[in-house]
């Protein structure tokens, strides 16, 4: 079990997060705001695979499924650059579109009962 724990943490985010997207959020309709929230993701792959090499970074085998991508960087690390900003934009979008919500049923232009624009 202790080889699955990473990717079950992974999976968890994205179990606990993707709900967001069926509510409105929309993340998954606009693949270049996708795309933007993934570009840092380069840069953090390449601060671990400087930092692997090195030896300044490591990753613990008994956490891991084995699967080693070249640099010696785990497919697990490689999957977390990718959920983790998908994820936070998930998690973003749908704030944001919440907090949209309550503000035009403060200022009358949404019916609070219905959901719905006026």
């Amino acid at each position: 079990m202790d080889r699955w724990q990473y990717l079950l943490l992974l999976a968890g985010c994205l179990i606990v997060t993707a709900p967001l997207e069926f509510l409105g959020s929309g993340v998954y309709r606009r693949p270049r705001t996708l795309g933007i929230a993934l570009l840092p993701a380069a840069a953090f792959i390449g601060w671990d695979l400087l930092a692997i090499a090195t030896n300044i970074w490591h990753f613990s085998p008994r956490y891991l499924l084995g699967v080693w991508l070249p640099g010696a960087i785990p497919i697990e690390e490689l999957l977390f650059f990718a959920v983790v900003p998908v994820c936070g934009l998930l998690t973003f979008a749908a704030v944001e579109r919440l907090l949209g919500i309550v503000s035009d049923m403060r200022h009358g232009r949404r019916d609070a009962t219905e959901g719905t624009a006026k």
